[in-house]
């Protein structure tokens, strides 16, 4: 007796998504996030390599919110920018300890950066930066043009 296996479209965009990751880990290593584990800050040929802040980022009807943790850093350290429609957040984590014998590696030591492109216009001169326990949250709000409007129904 044979038995045949329904797919779904989720099955299948799920395989192709997988096969896809591996493609790019196989044929573009450079594009791959940076391998904390591995590196602990460099590249291993002693080239420093600029990591990839990770971050979290939702819209509002009112604008986008970013948040993103960068535990054992000075607020004053962190730089953001806004140039165009770009936004960019860099900085410094702090070096590993001078001539430390390392029996584990994991966490990431120098520069980080994120850059965000905003495809609707927002209001540069409005973006607020918020530090609080090593968790940076940006508010961008979206520029007056864009946002939604309340149009109220009259009754005659």
């Amino acid at each position: 007796m044979r038995v045949r296996t329904l797919r779904t479209q989720n099955d299948l965009m799920r395989d192709f998504a997988n096969w896809a990751e591996a493609m790019n880990r196989v044929w573009a290593p450079n594009n791959m996030p940076y391998d904390y584990a591995a590196g602990g800050g460099s590249t291993g040929g002693g080239e420093v390599r600029m990591a990839t802040l990770p971050v979290d980022v939702w819209a509002t009807a009112d604008g986008y919110h970013i948040s993103a943790y960068l535990p054992g850093i000075n607020p004053e350290d962190v730089e953001i920018t806004f140039e165009a429609d770009e936004l960019t957040i860099r900085g410094q984590l702090p070096a590993a300890p001078e001539g430390a014998d390392f029996f584990k590696r994991e966490l990431y030591h120098g520069g980080f950066e994120r850059r965000l492109n905003f495809n609707v216009p927002v209001n540069a001169d409005a973006i607020e930066a918020h530090f609080s326990n090593g968790l940076l949250t940006l508010s961008v709000p979206k520029a007056e043009a864009v946002r939604p409007k309340q149009i109220k129904v009259q009754a005659k």
